[in-house]
């Protein structure tokens, strides 16, 4: 395992994602049907019947489609799964429920993550367990106080996983599926690592959830506080244990399996690597980013707490952009065949832009969610519109999906050292000048002329 954690540059032999002649439809005969679904009362979209029974055979999503496919479409294949857009909601409070869920997919999200669902439920701190931090030009303050004439900064939180149990999550899956049939519905699951037991509850999660029809899995392996060590970021840092999850996940899937991993290691790639050689379909990255929350100038209190104490949170939203998009190029640079689902800071279609020009196929939306509505519906209204804006403004290019512009500004990110110095006989990347060295300035055939 020491090799696979070295090797990072090593190519692993995979197919690429389908090409865009394969990967985005507009259908003009949709094979849904609507309904009443009379176990909750309510209407939603129900396949027809050969539909469903691929869904339920676990070949749902990689039929041909059916339909005419149109000239261009914001549609698109991840993973062998056909997305209806490729905007995902990612796996926070947004998605703790079916009800929330039921919405998100009703509001346009081509697929939705779940709240990361585990065996036991577990229990969660006192009071706000998600607070956003504001900036402000009129001064440099950064706080999670409501003020006037303010942005959204970022986001805070410290919840842990579901607190409900898996036996809670499993018939609401099913009504989800039943309720939308062609919109992707990805479990995020989490277990332990200290033995074999927890091995065994991760292969227990992953056959309940497909027994339910859920379209793929995300597994959990970059919380950055959960209140167990051998659980979320502590099995993402590891080489071995990320082997080890996957396997063990990969043997009982008989649906893509995604891993999502911790931005807070040196070099992201050396885990993807791991993941990817252990048989992961995908890498989704960013999970939020250790943080603290402030300290109140005034009250001399951190601005949550509970009894005066705080423990370590994650940070989220528009100040993790810049960081979420190096820790993905780490890894789309590395292993461009590869797929990846971006996370971390999108709250309208150029964020998103930024990670499928460096490779991604999908991306997950959370912080700018929560802020509308819960679940988005004006967040995904603007991706979708932003993304057939842009393909229409590119038609001339001949971008007509996704797949016609991913990846295109991947290979601009170099190593420092092979970016252009004004004069590069001055430089030696840092280190003392070679004997004999004399300064340009010294010797008149080198200077400009």
């Amino acid at each position: 395992m020491s090799g696979m954690c070295l090797s990072i540059m090593r190519r692993l032999t995979s197919p690429a994602e389908p090409s865009s002649g394969t990967s985005a439809f507009t259908w003009i005969n949709p094979p849904r049907t609507l309904r009443a679904i009379s176990a909750s009362g309510g209407e939603g979209w129900q396949g027809n019947t050969d539909y469903t029974d691929f869904h339920r055979t676990g070949l749902h999503s990689r039929l041909p489609p059916r339909g005419a496919l149109m000239s261009a479409s914001v549609g698109t294949v991840f993973t062998g799964i056909r997305f209806e857009n490729p905007f995902l909601l990612a796996s926070a409070p947004p998605t703790e429920s079916d009800t929330n869920i039921l919405r998100a997919f009703e509001a346009g999200w081509g697929g939705v993550v779940t709240k990361t669902i585990g065996m036991h439920p577990v229990v969660n701190v006192k009071g706000p367990k998600t607070r956003f931090l504001r900036s402000s030009p009129d001064t440099a303050q950064i706080s999670m106080e409501k003020r006037a004439n303010t942005a959204l900064h970022s986001s805070w939180n410290w919840e842990l996983i579901s607190d409900k149990p898996l036996d809670w999550w499993l018939p609401r899956l099913r009504r989800i599926k039943d309720a939308y049939p062609d919109r992707v519905l990805v479990a995020s699951i989490m277990a332990g690592s200290e033995d074999d037991r927890e091995l065994d509850h991760w292969r227990e999660l992953a056959e309940a959830c497909q027994a339910q029809g859920v379209d793929a899995f995300e597994l959990n392996l970059s919380c950055p506080h959960m209140d167990r060590e051998d659980m979320g970021s502590n099995i993402g840092k590891n080489c071995e244990l990320i082997d080890t999850v996957v396997r063990v996940v990969k043997a009982a899937a008989r649906v893509p399996v995604w891993v999502k991993l911790t931005p807070t290691t040196t070099n992201i790639a050396k885990e993807a690597e791991a993941a990817f050689a252990a048989g992961a379909d995908a890498i989704s990255s960013s999970n939020t980013f250790t943080s603290l929350p402030l300290v109140d100038p005034q009250s001399l209190e951190f601005e949550v707490h509970v009894e005066g104490k705080v423990s370590y949170g994650g940070l989220g939203g528009p100040a993790i952009l810049p960081q979420s998009l190096a820790k993905m190029a780490q890894m789309t640079t590395a292993f461009p065949d590869r797929s990846f689902s971006g996370i971390g800071g999108i709250s309208d279609f150029t964020h998103a832009l930024n990670y499928f020009l460096l490779g991604c196929g999908t991306v997950q939306v959370c912080t700018a969610a929560m802020l509308d509505r819960a679940i988005g519906p004006t967040i995904i209204s603007g991706l979708i519109s932003g993304m057939q804006a842009f393909l229409e403004q590119h038609a001339g290019d001949g971008w007509r999906t996704l797949d016609d512009f991913r990846g295109i500004r991947r290979d601009r990110i170099v190593a420092h050292s092979e970016i252009k110095r004004p004069d590069a006989k001055e430089y030696f990347g840092g280190h003392d000048a070679r004997e004999g060295y004399a300064h340009p300035a010294s010797i008149a055939t080198d200077l400009p002329g």
